[in-house]
Formats: C-alpha cells, sequence, structure tokens
C-alpha cells in the first residue's frame, strides 16, 4: 500500500475507490461492505438503460437524459460525468442523508468523481486508487471478462492511461494482485480511518 497523502489522517465517513475498467473495484467493494458495520453503498444516478436484473434504486437511479440534465442545473450532484455516452452521478441529497444519519458511504465511482466529491468534503473523505499490476494485466482482465469487443476495450484502456495519471492525487494506492495481498492492505486501511469495524466477516 502507497500513501501518497501523508497528511491524510482521522476517521472517515465517505471511502471512494476508484480503478480503470477490469480494476477489481466492484470485488473490493463487495468485501468492504461486507466487512464494515455501518457502510453502506452510494447508489449513483444514471441515464444508462436498466438491464434485466436490475432495480431502481438498488444498482442505480436510473433517470432520463432530460431528467439528469436538469438535475445537474439545479446543482443537485456533487459530481457527475459522461462514460461511453451515458451519465454517471452523485447525489448530493444521498451525502447529506448519509452524514445526517451517522452512517458511511462506499463509492465506485472513476477519478474525476472522487476528486470532485472530496473538493465538496474534504474532511470525510478517503480516496483508495486501485492498481492493476500492469497495463497487460488489466488488458488480459479485460479480455477474460469476454463481455466487450476489441474496439470497446482498447477504449478502456486508452481511458485506463488518464486514470493512472490521477494516482498519485489519491490518499492511498493499492495494488491490486492476488485478492490476499489487495484484502490485507484494504484492512490495513479501515482499520485506520474507519470509525465501526466489524471484526467477523
Amino acid at each position: 500500500m502507497i500513501q501518497n497523502n501523508p497528511e491524510i489522517s482521522g476517521k472517515k465517513k465517505l471511502f471512494v475507490v476508484s480503478a480503470p475498467s477490469g480494476g477489481g473495484k466492484s470485488t473490493v467493494a463487495r468485501y468492504l461492505l461486507k466487512k464494515c458495520s455501518g457502510m453502506r453503498f452510494s447508489i449513483s444516478a444514471t441515464t444508462r438503460k436498466r438491464r434485466p436484473n436490475e432495480t431502481y434504486g438498488l444498482e442505480y437511479f436510473f433517470l432520463s437524459k432530460d431528467e439528469f440534465i436538469k438535475k445537474i442545473h439545479n446543482d443537485e450532484f456533487v459530481e457527475f460525468e459522461i462514460i461511453y455516452g451515458n451519465y454517471y452521478g452523485t447525489l448530493r441529497s444521498e451525502i447529506e442523508k448519509a452524514l445526517s444519519i451517522d452512517y458511511s458511504l462506499l463509492f465506485d465511482i472513476d477519478v474525476k468523481g472522487a476528486l470532485s466529491l472530496r473538493k465538496e468534503f474534504p474532511d470525510d473523505t478517503l480516496l483508495i486508487f486501485l492498481r492493476p499490476p500492469s497495463l497487460s494485466e488489466l488488458q488480459k482482465r479485460l479480455q477474460g471478462r469476454s463481455t466487450e469487443s476489441d474496439e470497446q476495450i482498447a477504449k478502456r484502456m486508452e481511458r485506463a492511461q488518464m486514470e493512472l495519471e490521477q494516482e498519485p492525487l489519491f490518499d492511498y494506492t493499492v495494488i491490486n494482485g492476488s485478492f490476499e495481498e489487495t484484502y490485507a492492505q484494504i484492512d490495513e486501511l479501515i482499520d485506520k480511518h474507519f470509525v465501526n469495524k466489524q471484526i467477523e466477516i
């Protein structure tokens, strides 16, 4: 684990895990939610079409493009981003509700969104960058999912370069090699920065 921000200290309520697509952040997010009592997943809003197994308000708040843009104009998002033609954003109301009733939120968002969130809530936010061991390993993982075309993988690899350049701006970097090593590093961060830790998982 690399501490990029030597000034970071204290307990936090907003935990952000960012990584290039295929970097393993969903797996780490599931581990954190199982590990930590008092932590909930932050549900983003999106204009992406809902998949058959998804439920409004569980995976995402599914909005039309017009609804999303209206909320942008009303300053209802802490951060938003257009990724592969779809809008994604974090609703300010969801964060304020969490902070008001004293539970922590876990965010699985892109690097720009993570930095915007910390700018809005600097005292409460912890930014964790999940880095693949190498770009070649990342490409291998994307190909192994068999969910994207070669063109889509090429776009994701191009975006990964940009995301990796933002790594030094995060508080910590966790190199996602083996699950055991990754979870050990995550445990260390939880011990240091999370208020309520569930010992047994």
